[in-house]
């Protein structure tokens, strides 16, 4: 069982771990990152000086990285400085924070070339190196910041050419699509792709449109530490989506077994608190709805049973003046007391003293 990221920034820690690594490094700089010069680089060529400046990442950054990229050129070989950043949301601010790391860098360039050899920086042909600012997004919305320092600063229309301006290179995972992934054809690729997945809809597109042939040809001759750092990273994205323990376990260990063409045939497992809500909602709605029905029920049963009665107080209404009206012209046509109760019990079936009762209460109106 591999050993579970203590980190609460899921991200932050998946991205640490890809540009880390030299191979992965060097894929990105190669499928992602469009610079000629930057194509032929290797492994080898990566030296990551990210230590050097972890002072002035904050928390919320520390997934940043710095990485000095030695460049083989037929002229003089150079190197250069990358500056990755890593976001998972829309940051407005990231150019100037960019910026700030780029001024920093340079000037430690510049305490490093005055160690080795005093007043060189003062010299007309001293240069500083280029440094390329990237900013990697694995969020779901589009990016809208900024990209260029210009961009977030005030007036930088008018006075453009006396403020200093660069832009970052925006590598927005969200633009490539599960196939444009796999033509890269490298392990970096499959990392990505587990790293586009949100919900439980995009997990079901990816094992659709997956190869199972890629995912094992991409990884037949990969190194076993980039295995193992590869299951590290695919477990913190899986951790990320709140998927079982168990689960993610059995999913990674096919990578560690290089069981890379079974890796989403059998996995089922997806977010189980998102489940878990989804069924609370689900049973909400179904009480909601059961709610509604006895009530819609009750309203009609209380209606029937109005008009139930409605219609037997008419109906006594309308007897009740019947009776008095056959008491009013039996005393009219000088008929006895007696005689009208008798009709009375005969033609509404009641009781003598009923009749008695309807006798004496309408014979004097």
């Amino acid at each position: 069982m591999t050993q579970k990221q203590n980190n609460s920034r899921h991200r932050d820690s998946s991205s640490k771990l890809i540009f880390s690594d030299p191979i992965l490094c060097t894929q990105f700089f190669r499928d992602y990152v469009d610079i000629p010069m930057l194509k032929n680089v290797q492994p080898e060529d990566i030296e990551d000086v990210t230590h050097r400046f972890v002072h002035m990442f904050t928390e919320e950054r520390d997934s940043d990285s710095v990485k000095k990229i030695h460049v083989k050129t037929n002229e003089t070989p150079f190197y250069l400085i990358s500056l990755i950043e890593h976001k998972s949301d829309v940051d407005y601010n990231v150019v100037m924070q960019v910026f700030r790391y780029m001024s920093f860098i340079w000037e430690d360039y510049e305490k490093e070339m005055e160690q080795k050899q005093k007043g060189i920086t003062k010299r007309k042909n001293f240069k500083y190196p280029p440094i390329l600012p990237i900013v990697f997004y694995d969020g779901t919305d589009n990016w809208t910041a900024a990209t260029k320092l210009h961009d977030r600063i005030l007036f930088s229309d008018v006075f453009g050419k006396y403020i200093p301006d660069y832009q970052c290179i925006l590598v927005q995972l969200k633009d490539y699509s599960n196939e444009e992934l796999m033509k890269k054809r490298d392990e970096l690729s499959i990392i990505m792709m587990v790293d586009r997945l949100k919900n439980a809809a995009d997990f079901v597109k990816l094992r659709e449109e997956v190869d199972a042939n890629y995912l094992t040809e991409m990884t037949s001759d990969s190194p076993e530490y980039l295995l193992k750092l590869m299951q590290q990273i695919i477990e913190v994205f899986l951790e990320k989506l709140n998927i079982p323990s168990e689960e993610v376990d059995i999913f990674t260990e096919q990578i560690k077994e290089r069981k890379m063409g079974e890796l989403f045939a059998h996995f089922e497992g997806w977010d189980v608190q998102a489940i878990r809500k989804e069924a609370r909602e689900e049973a909400r709605k179904e009480a909601r709805e059961e709610a509604q029905r006895e009530i819609r029920e009750a309203k009609e049963k209380m209606k029937t049973q109005l008009k139930e009665e409605m219609k037997t107080q008419l109906k006594e209404e309308v007897k009740e003046k019947s009776i008095a009206e056959v008491i009013r012209v039996m005393k009219k046509l000088n008929v006895s007391k007696d005689v009208a109760k008798e009709q009375l019990v005969e033609e509404y079936a009641m009781s003598e003293n009923e009749a008695q009762e309807k006798i004496e209460k309408y014979w004097q109106m």
